[in-house]
């Protein structure tokens, strides 16, 4: 099983740390596209602040991040799972993992990037700044850039497991399971429900989908089958439906009545 998920807007910067060496970080095979996604968002943010400020979508007072961007390059970095923080990952809790919640995590989590396509847990990486609708110099949209490569690592990735898609629809766009993937995709949904209406709520999407790769990491069950992972979501205490299988996945939607 692969999870795949969604990075976070919010990083932790480490203060200490070697320099990111993309030749070292997982799939190797992204290292072309990862570099010069690098070069093109240091250059932009060294040599013209004021369009990297329109280009990133900073506010006033975020323009600190197109100099911590500018350095990308000799910026210290630390694992993957301490640089993502938000809703999402601090419901995951990575650092209160079970020792062996932690070891699956570092074998079954992907977390989608910008500027590195995935990344694993035990990646160094800088904290930075991309969003991924982005428009960058000299190389386009980034989730142009990733489209024709990506999927390829992803697949590497899953090899013959299930893959469970989390991402949000930003970086959905960056690939699209197809063939064989996507016979073997979940894509997961969260609902909130309450007085008989069924939404997505941004804060209940990413605090549910936390919890839900927590309590499958803590869990160790292994499902192969999106309606055998709606099994052990429904086990965990999920109330879960199952949609119709399609060429791109299937959609579990976890259906939450949290007031």
């Amino acid at each position: 099983m692969l999870i795949l998920l969604p990075p976070s807007e919010g990083k932790s910067a480490p203060r200490r740390g070697r320099s990111v060496d993309l030749a070292s970080l997982s799939s190797p095979a992204l290292t072309p596209t990862r570099t010069a996604l690098l070069q093109a968002l240091t250059e932009l943010c060294r040599d013209d602040p004021e369009k990297a400020v329109a280009v990133l979508g900073l506010g006033p007072a975020q323009h600190d991040l197109v100099q911590r961007n500018a350095v990308l390059g000799s910026a210290p970095t630390a694992r993957a799972d301490a640089i993502y923080t938000g809703v999402l990952y601090d419901a995951l809790g990575f650092a209160t993992l079970s020792p062996a919640a932690r070891r699956r995590a570092s074998a079954r989590l992907a977390v989608t990037s910008s500027l590195f396509g995935i990344v694993r847990p035990g990646d160094r990486i800088p904290a930075y700044r991309l969003s991924g609708d982005a428009v960058l110099p000299d190389v386009g949209s980034v989730a142009g850039a990733w489209r024709e490569v990506l999927g390829g690592a992803v697949a590497d990735a899953l090899r013959g497991g299930l893959l469970v898609d989390l991402r949000s629809s930003t970086y959905a766009a960056f690939w699209r399971p197809a063939g064989d993937v996507g016979r073997r995709t979940a894509t997961v949904r969260v609902l909130h429900e309450s007085g008989g209406r069924r939404t997505v709520v941004s804060h209940f999407n990413k605090a549910t989908k936390g919890r839900i790769v927590r309590a499958l990491l803590e869990d160790g069950a292994d499902p192969r089958t999106p309606a055998a992972l709606a099994d052990t979501l429904t086990r965990l205490g999920w109330t879960v439906e199952v949609g119709e299988p399609t060429p791109k996945g299937t959609q579990l939607d976890v259906v939450v009545a949290e007031a």
